[in-house]
């Protein structure tokens, strides 16, 4: 979804309020979808996906459950073809083997009539209730939390909080500790995991140098507060909807702000991916990866269920 999160969903405010009877839409749909009779479980699989709108760490996760199971089987990325998610599924295709089409049913199917492979790994899904998982991650951002809690489009939220309670596992991602959402969460599902975001690329940069960056992610914040967490030297910031498809002009322009005031330029893997080559001189992008915190509580968590 090529959204910038709204500033009225933070909160319950004028607007929040005046738009909270149009989420008993989404309340509605939702109640429906729980009618479904036709639940499938096509093949062993883990759907990492959210009920929060926006960035919540769901790909960096679902890269990180791959590395923890690809020796025990053989493992395939499910993620559904939306057109402005290239840059997801590239990314995904460069830790592992991907399967794309427009019905994740579909995907499934592929993946099982191959023979290749034995598990699928969905990067979003959850509200998919056509399909039985054997385990369902719901992730959350540490910053943005559950928002104001009201439903879509009121708020950030696809379900009621009360739907944790139908899924395995909650993850809570980022540098931020946010015990109100741990305590907030914790009296729905008590099966709670930590991740934090860690550079894997440091030594690429002089962090003695002063920095513009930009991105077009759902979860912008995250990304400053890594930045922030790793000392570099912020100095100028251009923020964009997710999943952004940049034109040349835009950052011809970032790059003569950049060079005007004798600044590098950072990014973050997913919006360089989304560059043309042409664009790409001079970016560089923090290469990141997810540490999952008590690692063998969580492979045991994986191993009971799998």
């Amino acid at each position: 979804m090529n959204i910038k999160k709204p500033l009225f969903w933070d909160d319950k405010n004028i607007i929040s309020l005046s738009l909270y009877p149009f989420s008993l839409i989404t309340l509605g749909i939702n109640f429906l979808k729980n009618f479904s009779n036709n639940k499938k479980n096509i093949i062993k699989s883990i759907c990492v996906g959210n009920i929060y709108v926006g960035g919540t760490g769901k790909t960096s996760l679902s890269i990180e459950i791959n590395n923890i199971l690809r020796k025990r089987f053989k493992t395939v990325f499910i993620k559904k073809k939306y057109i402005d998610q290239l840059d997801e599924r590239n990314l995904l295709k460069t830790h592992g083997n991907l399967i794309s089409h427009n019905k994740r049913i579909i995907s499934l199917i592929k993946a099982k009539n191959t023979n290749r492979y034995n598990l699928a790994i969905l990067d979003d899904g959850l509200q998919d209730k056509s399909i039985k998982y054997d385990i369902s991650i719901a992730c959350f951002n540490t910053s943005y939390g559950i928002g104001n809690g009201y439903l879509l489009p009121a708020g950030p939220l696809r379900e009621n909080l009360s739907k944790l309670t139908n899924y395995s596992a909650i993850f809570l991602n980022g540098e931020k500790k946010n015990k109100k959402l741990f305590l907030t969460l914790k009296k729905y599902n008590n099966k709670i995991f930590y991740s934090n975001y860690i550079p894997i690329n440091l030594k690429k940069f002089n962090r003695k140098k002063k920095y513009l960056y930009f991105c077009g992610i759902g979860n912008p914040e995250e990304f400053k507060n890594t930045l922030k967490k790793y000392k570099f030297n912020i100095i100028k910031k251009f923020i964009f909807p997710d999943h952004h498809y940049y034109k040349n002009k835009e950052i011809d322009e970032i790059k003569k702000i950049a060079k005007d005031n004798n600044l590098e330029i950072i990014t973050t893997e997913k919006d360089y991916k989304r560059l043309n080559s042409r664009n790409k001189k001079n970016i560089k992008y923090l290469k990141i990866k997810l540490k999952i915190q008590n690692l063998n509580k969580f492979k045991n968590f994986l191993k009971e269920r799998l």
